[in-house]
Formats: structure tokens, C-alpha cells, sequence
């Protein structure tokens, strides 16, 4: 959205009338809906509605007389591209975040609202403390005050739901509320309510279509230490399978019910667990209005569902080979169209879509593909707009970060293109990135292991040239489920101990401001612990899931070690064989060219 095509002022001009109406100073306006995720349904985009904000996480504050948009470093540009910054002050999340700027722009006697549902009770504690230091108040909402205001609001999209085949799940629903019923009485409580879609997706082996790219049921339930979970959602939406997928475990009940569950949990005097980092205020309130214990702990689905069984690891290879292939007849097809000028960012995305789709088990993309050329690259969440996007040029750099959602897994991958002839620069900094990723490969680690211990593999090599990128290394990926899953990651900052089972990204990168980026990624599956000859503890390792070409043309072979030479050779010489394997034609032997050894 451009600056011109929204009614910001018109908005916020309707919202503090509404504000001062109420007796309030201000009000919070997140991008995120009650379920916190990171694609949201048409009805729940208040945030762009208002300010024409279009990026998957950001946060308003609008009072009477002031208003500003907290960012991270993601947006950071594109959030000065889509707001009038005349009206509303962009600041950064990490340096000016909200907390402060409550502190500094709220005084004695005033009021700031929010919705409870939209923000969770981690994120409401801090903004009441920060409200209480200058002797201002935070006060919930009946109603959401931009659903007052926005007459053409959409409504919820409603669509059914879908039953998870135990091939894929690899366990059943009784299974896992076994194991969460013994997670409860580890942590002496008697219920646990869980906020977070892809959890309650998880442990019912459900999948909804709700949102675009990740295939979660919007909906909350209550798991019991005894007898069934509650399931909160319109029983409309259940076609006849999963009314009796549901029928031996879980309790469906209406959405407006939670609020009356809740207070029952509490009338009984429960001890209820919450993850206060993804339940919203509104279910702490309730809770503790109602008499209950509260148990602030981990969502117990999160740590089962990141550790993936044998059925969704086989599921997640096999979707990777798949979508492998149909990127390796992309890359082959754009080394053929590219050189030619015709090609736009928007036109060469539409061409790797269709390649996934003619796998033909194609169910979605996993997120918005980044397909991005020249300076585009250099911005590391480029969103691709058809009417104004950049033609991929000669002699310049592309990148494709994209990925799919199949039955079976779900993908994420990303490859950096040179179309013509690179530069020295180009090469160094490819070749560089390059190290990195295989670094993170071949990595060896005990357990306790997290994250933060190995990012710097990614990046030892960048540093040796006084360079670094400013995105974390890697993520989390769901089976069948969110691309970006918790709670494990490759970061400067994160302490979750990698466990076998999880699958993260793993995708160093490079970026020139203005003049090109460089990214790639691959995932990779955390291995059981094995001995090693001679050695004294069993270590961890990674077994690398993604198979596609890496440009032999942007790697600089000097500056690869004999050992990472003979890992990239070994790399190419399997994506021969198992995706070389599935081509035919000219792509066939585009491959055996792309996967030789260097």
C-alpha cells in the first residue's frame, strides 16, 4: 500500500473522537489477531486498515495528540514507504520501543486502552508497568475500537477444517493429550489453555485454511490432566470426518464459551497453565477474576511438536525432494530466460509457482516469495509488488527465497542467481555467505547446545572481512504448519538447547545497501547424538534436507577450504542424483552442468 492510496488522517481522526467519547488518552493498535500469528485474516488487519502499514509484525500507539509505529529492523525502511510519517512517528522496536515511548509521551491521569484479546499477558504486564511508572493506567476494552470505527470491516473468512492423516502426524490425538495430561501433572496443573494455533493444530492433528501460507486452526482449546480437551470453535466449520476424528478426545464447544470455561476453572479453584507469551491478557484476567492459580509455563505442545517424529521427518524429506525439483526446473528455466531482459520480479515468481503447482500436491506457499533483483536483494523481507517491481537485469544479482506448503511437510529454501557475469565483489562476499552455510552443515555439537552457541559459525568468515548481516541465521519450520516456528532458532540470541527432531533454516546472508544481497538457505533436521571415533562425548549433528543447485558461477573456489570444497562437491553430486534423477530433457542436462564438480 502507498502512502497516497490510504485514509490514514480521516481514521485516526474518527479514532480519537472515539477516544475522547470514552475518556481515553490513547490506544494500542497491533497488527497481530487473538491468536498471535504472523499471517492474519482480512478482518484482523486493523493496523494496515489504519496507518497502511503492510509488514507481518508492528504495533501503534495513537493518543490524542500523538501517534508512533514500532517496527523491527525487517521494516525499518518499508515502514517509511507506507506511512505518513507527518501523522505518525516511525520507531524502532529494539531502540525506542513502546514501553519507553508510554513513559515519555503519557502523564499522570491518563488512560491507555487496548483490546485483551490482541495482547498477550507478557506484553500487557510491561505496558502497565510502564503506564503505572508515570502514573497513567492501562485499561482493557469491551470492543476493539477500530472494529467501531471500520464500516467495511470483512468479516472472519470461516472456512473448514481438515484432519491431519496419521501418515503424516505420525501420532495419534489420544497419544498426545497422554503426553500433555503427563506434562500437566509434572507442572501440578490441572488444565492448561492453549493460545497458540499451531499447538492446538498439533496435538488435535487438525489443519485449517484460514490465513494465507500457514495452514493452523484459528481457535483456542483447554487441555485437562483428566478426560477430554475443549475445543473452541463454530462447529459449522467441522466437516463430518472431523466431527468424528474429534469425537473420542475433544469436547467442541462455541468460541463465546471460552470465557465461561474459564471462569469454571476458576470456580473449581484449578491450577491453570498459560504460556504468557502467546495467551492473550484477556485469559489471564478471566482466570485470575475467577479464582484460579495461574501457572505461567511453556506452551506444553511447544517443545513435542518442534521435536518432529519419524513420520513427519520422512514426510519433511520427501516434500523437500519434491520442491527441490521443481526449483531446480525453475533455476534451469530462468538460466535460459533470464539473459533475455523480459523477466520482471513479479513474472519470474509466478513462474517457480507454477512449477510447485505442477507437482500437483502443491496445497500452498509457506510464505510470500521473495524474488528480488539488483538493489532488491539487499533488502533481506523484500515484498514483491507486480505493479512496481524491478526487471531482472544482466550482470546482476537475483535471489529467491521461497517455499511450499504439501501435505507432507513444508518448505523454505533460498538461492542467489547471477545473471550474466558477477563482479570480484559479488563472488567474494557469495563465496563468503557460502562458507557460512556450510559451516552451519557440518557443525558437530554436544547436547545443551543452543542456537547462539553455533550462530557464529554462520558468520566467522563475513567477519574476517569486517563484514556481518543483521537477521538471524535460522529458524524453526513446522510440519505442515508455520513456516517460522519456536521455540528453537540460530540467532545471536537464543538459549533453547537444539534437540533431534527439530528442523531449522539454516541461511547466512550479505547485504550491499542499494546495490545487491546475497542469501542461502537450506534446512536442516538436528541428528541424535553419535560417538566419534577417538572422542569423548557423543555430539549432534545436522542432516541437511534441501537439494537444489547453488550457482557454481558466484563461488570463488580459492577461498573455500579443501574440506568445504569436498562438502559442496558431495552436496551437488546428491542433488545429481536425487533431484538430477526426476529431470528430463534440456533441464537434465542443465543439471549435470549446474552439479559438477569444482
Amino acid at each position: 500500500m502507498k502512502k497516497s492510496e490510504n485514509k490514514t488522517a480521516e481514521r485516526m481522526a474518527a479514532l480519537r473522537a472515539l477516544l475522547k467519547k470514552q475518556g481515553m488518552s490513547g490506544y494500542i493498535v497491533p497488527r497481530q489477531d487473538e491468536f498471535q500469528g504472523e499471517y492474519v485474516d482480512a478482518y484482523a488487519e486493523r493496523l494496515k486498515w489504519l496507518t497502511g502499514f503492510a509488514g507481518s509484525w508492528g504495533l501503534a500507539i495513537i493518543t490524542t495528540t500523538k501517534a508512533a509505529i514500532f517496527v523491527d529492523g525487517r521494516y525499518t525502511v518499508q515502514v517509511r514507504e507506507q506511512v505518513d510519517t507527518n501523522l505518525i512517528q516511525p520507531q524502532h522496536l529494539v531502540d525506542e520501543p513502546p514501553t519507553g515511548w508510554i513513559s515519555q509521551n503519557l502523564k499522570k491521569g491518563d488512560k491507555l486502552g487496548f483490546d485483551p484479546w490482541l495482547i498477550t499477558a507478557s506484553d500487557a504486564k510491561r505496558y502497565a508497568k510502564a503506564c503505572e511508572a508515570v502514573g497513567a493506567k492501562l485499561v482493557p476494552t469491551a470492543k476493539n475500537l477500530i472494529d467501531k470505527i471500520w464500516d467495511d470491516q470483512p468479516a472472519p473468512s470461516g472456512k473448514p477444517l481438515s484432519v491431519q492423516p496419521l501418515q503424516f502426524a505420525g501420532r495419534s490425538v489420544a497419544d498426545k493429550l497422554a503426553d500433555m495430561a503427563a506434562a500437566l501433572k509434572k507442572t501440578n496443573a490441572d488444565a492448561a489453555v492453549l493460545a497458540e494455533p499451531s499447538s492446538v493444530s498439533w496435538v488435535l492433528n487438525l489443519r485449517g485454511a484460514d490465513v494465507p501460507y500457514t495452514p493452523v486452526v484459528l481457535a483456542y482449546a483447554i487441555l485437562h490432566k483428566k478426560g477430554k480437551a475443549e475445543l473452541f470453535i463454530d462447529k459449522s466449520r467441522l466437516p463430518e470426518d472431523v466431527r468424528a476424528h474429534l469425537k473420542a478426545t475433544a469436547n467442541v464447544r462455541a468460541p463465546a464459551d471460552l470465557t465461561t470455561s474459564l471462569k469454571a476453572l476458576g470456580k473449581k479453584q484449578a491450577k491453570v497453565q498459560i504460556d504468557q507469551g502467546s495467551a492473550p491478557e484477556l485469559v489471564r484476567g478471566t482466570l485470575k477474576a475467577a479464582g484460579a492459580t495461574i501457572i505461567e509455563a511453556q506452551d506444553p505442545c511447544t517443545m513435542p511438536k518442534a521435536r518432529k517424529n519419524l513420520s513427519e521427518l520422512n514426510g519433511a524429506r520427501a516434500a523437500q525432494l519434491r520442491d527441490g525439483a521443481a526449483l531446480s526446473r525453475y533455476l534451469h528455466w530462468l538460466s535460459v530466460e533470464a539473459p533475455k531482459g523480459h523477466l520482471t520480479e513479479a513474472t519470474a515468481a509466478n513462474q517457480l509457482l507454477k512449477f510447485r503447482q505442477d507437482t500437483g500436491v502443491l496445497l500452498d506457499l509457506s510464505f510470500s516469495s521473495i524474488s528480488a533483483a539488483g538493489p532488491n536483494a539487499a533488502i533481506p523481507h523484500y515484498h514483491v509488488d507486480p505493479a512496481n517491481c524491478l526487471p531482472i537485469k544482466n550482470n546482476e544479482i537475483y535471489l529467491i527465497d521461497s517455499g511450499g506448503q504439501y501435505q507432507d511437510g513444508t518448505t523454505d529454501v533460498t538461492r542467489t542467481i547471477i545473471v550474466g557475469k558477477p563482479t570480484d565483489e559479488m563472488m567474494d562476499r557469495f563465496t563468503r555467505v557460502l562458507k557460512g552455510m556450510i559451516g552451519i552443515s557440518c557443525a558437530q555439537f554436544p547436547a545443551g547446545t543452543t542456537g547462539t552457541h553455533i550462530d557464529a559459525f554462520a558468520r566467522q568468515a563475513l567477519w574476517q572481512a569486517g563484514l556481518d548481516f543483521d537477521h538471524g541465521t535460522g529458524h524453526g519450520v513446522g510440519s505442515y504448519l508455520s513456516v517460522h516456528e519456536g521455540p528453537a532458532r540460530i540467532s545471536k540470541a537464543n538459549y533453547v538447547p537444539l534437540q533431534p527432531g527439530m528442523i531449522l533454516s539454516n541461511e547466512p546472508g550479505y547485504y550491499k545497501a542499494g546495490h545487491f544481497g546475497i542469501r542461502i538457505e537450506n534446512l536442516l533436521i538436528v541428528k541424535e547424538p553419535a560417538n566419534i571415533q577417538g572422542g569423548e562425548r557423543p555430539m549432534m549433528s545436522f542432516e541437511t534436507l534441501t537439494f537444489a543447485p547453488i550457482d557454481r558461477n558466484l563461488i570463488d573456489v580459492k577461498l573455500l577450504s579443501p574440506d568445504e570444497l569436498q562438502w559442496l562437491n558431495a552436496y551437488h553430486a546428491k542433488v545429481l542424483a536425487d533431484v538430477g534423477s526426476q529431470m528430463t530433457g534440456d533441464a537434465a542436462e542443465w543439471m549435470k552442468q549446474a552439479c559438477a564438480p569444482l
